[in-house]
């Protein structure tokens, strides 16, 4: 993956559907500061050669649809120079290993007694019944 297809994963990982809860909502939080440098990026040298418009305007479409303006963000985004701006790669990391964390685990507990998987479970345990 390149540094530019980093940031536009990144910023269609906080664009998607669903997220909720407090794991997904530091992912949405740290995709909104993405979005802020990325659309100042844009709007300073517009990723095509026009100052502002048109780059913040293709940004501003990604987010409502990423499939359909994929292929334009990446073009903008290699004119603007966001693959040597490290303040924008770093903050497309946070975002993508803070979603990574997100995710969910397989366990295979068979054989186990008394496992307890999870944050703020309650377990009962029965002896001699």
């Amino acid at each position: 993956m390149t540094e530019v297809e980093l940031v536009a994963t990144a910023l269609a990982t906080g664009a998607a559907a669903g997220l909720t809860g407090t794991s997904h909502g530091a992912v949405h939080d740290l995709c909104a500061a993405l979005r802020v440098v990325v659309r100042l990026r844009l709007a300073s040298c517009g990723g095509d050669g026009v100052r502002g418009g048109y780059g913040v305007r293709v940004l501003e479409a990604y987010e409502t649809d990423p499939d359909v303006w994929r292929t334009r963000l990446l073009q903008i985004l290699t004119a603007s120079g966001v693959e040597t701006d490290e303040e924008i790669l770093s903050a497309a990391r946070s975002v993508l290993r803070a979603e990574r964390r997100t995710g969910h685990v397989t366990l295979d507990a068979d054989g186990a007694n008394g496992v307890l998987v999870g944050d703020g479970g309650t377990r009962h345990n029965a002896v001699g019944r």
